[in-house]
């Protein structure tokens, strides 16, 4: 097996029919017996797919035509990606580049030897080209610089910056099994650095990532990986026994786990997706942790179709949005993502919320939360809720992360080391 021709049809995937990285990896990583392997080629996909804008504009740089064959295009990314970005010796980039392509284009093989070649001979130039270049520099597309900088004009060269880089792996202690201070010293005894957050008492910072096989008790359901956070909505509940609770849009499970770890003695935790293979995740993540929940397959928007009538004391709706807040963990966001995905997102969490407050109790609360940094899918959204609804009222969030907004909090990437996230809560009267 070629793992540079595997990881060119895995990019592909990607790059030509949309699919997800973290699918396009899924599907290929199980026919990789070395774990030496496995982590090259994930290695090798996801600089690919960090670094396109750049790596497209220096191949067209060195080339008078654009290559039409897309494995051949790919190829040659993945070439010039392992020159500048990683520790492979260039004579083995290379030829191992070259010799990646397929017996039946024997043509491509000189084309590719001449654009590496090419490359290492005039990488000061075109390096200096691609800085002058705002695609190229900033590793984005047009439409999403604009974007981040019409939201955002003051940090938005940050958040450009933040986007490209890898997020630390972050982990969430089961605090009803293991006190987070007992779990940091498992990982010291597995030689395993970790930092504690005051911001969120069951997260820890691992020093470097690690598959998570090598933390002590995954399996056993002691720990999970989270980014922290993701690890405030919980918190935010304000959970007390005997409660009933709905997490709305819940895959893959994370916040429905962290729910039954802070909360144990609630009444019932009702978890609704649409996407069935998603809720299987769901299912997979609760009994690894051995944790129980009401898990549904159905569209949240349609409640009549699956709600028992009981209201519900705390709902939590992780909405579905453009995903900008998490680039750096899913750089394919900024390939996929198109300017005209934002308003039909916005329809649909305004579709949502609205098709769920009256699932809520009087006195209830409901936590409404993003991994969006985009003001119209969130700040602007509760704005838009709260002037129609005169039984709903902010409750503020008093913490030391994020930014106070109009409504609610966000979280800007990067930030204390965090995704992108949006944070509101509202009660009802």
């Amino acid at each position: 097996m070629n793992l540079r021709n595997l990881s060119a049809r895995i990019v592909s995937r990607v790059l030509k029919e949309g699919q997800s990285l973290t699918a396009a990896l899924e599907q290929s990583l199980g026919t990789i017996e070395s774990a030496t392997d496995k982590a090259f080629v994930q290695a090798l996909c996801y600089g690919v797919i960090r670094e396109f804008y750049r790596l497209d504009f220096l191949l067209g740089q060195l080339l008078s035509k654009p290559i039409k064959d897309d494995e051949i295009k790919t190829l040659a990314l993945i070439g010039l990606y392992q020159l500048e970005y990683m520790r492979v010796k260039a004579h083995a980039a290379v030829s191992e580049t070259v010799s990646a392509a397929p017996r039946k284009k024997a043509w491509a093989k000189p084309l590719l030897n001449a654009i590496m070649r090419n490359y290492q001979r005039r990488r000061d130039e075109l390096q200096s080209l691609a800085d002058n270049d705002p695609v190229a520099a900033s590793n984005h597309p047009k439409w999403l610089i604009d974007t981040i900088g019409s939201n955002w004009p003051e940090q938005a060269g940050h958040l450009l910056v933040e986007n490209n880089l890898q997020a630390p792996m972050t982990l969430r202690v089961n605090s009803a099994r293991i006190d987070r201070t007992d779990y940091k010293a498992q990982l010291a005894a597995a030689e395993l650095g970790a930092i504690e957050t005051s911001e969120c008492p069951s997260a820890l910072i691992l020093e470097r990532p690690v598959p998570v096989e090598q933390l002590p008790g995954f399996s056993e359901g002691l720990v999970s990986v989270q980014d922290l956070a993701a690890q405030f909505s919980a918190g935010l509940l304000d959970l007390k026994p005997n409660q009933r609770v709905l997490d709305v849009c819940a895959a893959p499970g994370g916040k429905s786990a962290h729910i039954l770890e802070t909360q144990g003695d609630i009444s019932c935790l009702t978890a609704i997706d649409i996407d069935a293979n998603r809720m299987q995740k769901v299912r997979d993540t609760l009994r690894r942790l051995r944790l129980d929940a009401e898990c549904i397959v159905a569209d949240a928007s349609q409640p009549n179709d699956w709600w028992d009538g009981v209201p519900y004391d705390r709902i939590l709706l992780d909405a579905p949005c453009s995903a900008l807040g998490v680039i750096r963990r899913h750089p394919d966001i900024k390939l996929l993502r198109k300017p005209g995905d934002i308003a039909p997102l916005q329809q649909l969490q305004q579709k949502i919320l609205e098709a769920i407050w009256p699932l809520l109790a009087p006195g209830g609360l409901l936590v409404y939360a993003t991994c969006s940094i985009l003001k119209e899918e969130n700040e602007l959204q509760i704005q838009r809720f709260l002037d129609h609804h005169q039984d709903a009222s902010e409750w503020p969030i008093d913490c030391n992360w994020g930014m106070a907004r109009p409504h609610g909090r966000q979280i800007l990437t990067g930030s204390q080391a965090m995704d992108g996230f949006y944070y509101a809560r509202i009660r009802k009267h």
